[in-house]
């Protein structure tokens, strides 16, 4: 990358941008609707994130360039002797930028973030249709250790 990649918290002005990345996929055209304007419901999503301490809806930049954005939530277990967690959703890089060790640096930063806030674990899930998804993450160490669950409502 010809510019260093910077991290921050999103801001509503990121909005735009970050919905169009959700979007910018397979999977993500199903689910998203990046429109102009953006529904309402993204920036009441982003209010509630941005309200509440622990999440982080975080970005990464070349310059003053949106080109990645992750979410961070976590959260205290009585499990593991009363400790806390990480997780990791809504990974996604720009297009453009795909391949050049942006995700990678995001996912890195995510775990600085969680060892700064005492987490013993960084946990995230990914839809199995996104095997290169899957690859990525076992590469960075993350391993398949328990079988997810969702129930759609």
């Amino acid at each position: 990358m010809k510019s260093e990649l910077k991290f921050r918290t999103a801001t509503e002005h990121d909005l735009v941008k970050i919905v169009a990345m959700l979007a910018d996929d397979v999977l993500g055209s199903k689910r998203e609707r990046y429109e102009n304007p953006l529904p309402d419901c993204y920036t009441d999503a982003f209010h509630a994130i941005d309200k509440d301490p622990n999440n982080e809806l975080v970005v990464a930049c070349i310059e003053d360039e949106v080109v990645g954005v992750i979410q961070i939530t976590y959260t205290p277990h009585i499990a593991r002797q009363g400790g806390w967690r990480a997780t990791i959703e809504g990974v996604r890089t720009s297009s453009s930028t795909r391949g050049k060790g942006v995700g990678s640096q995001l996912i890195q930063d995510a775990i600085q973030r969680a060892k700064e806030r005492g987490c013993q674990l960084v946990q995230l899930t990914s839809d199995k249709e996104r095997k290169d998804a899957i690859r990525f993450y076992e590469k960075l160490g993350f391993k398949a250790s328990h079988e997810g669950l969702k129930l759609q409502l």
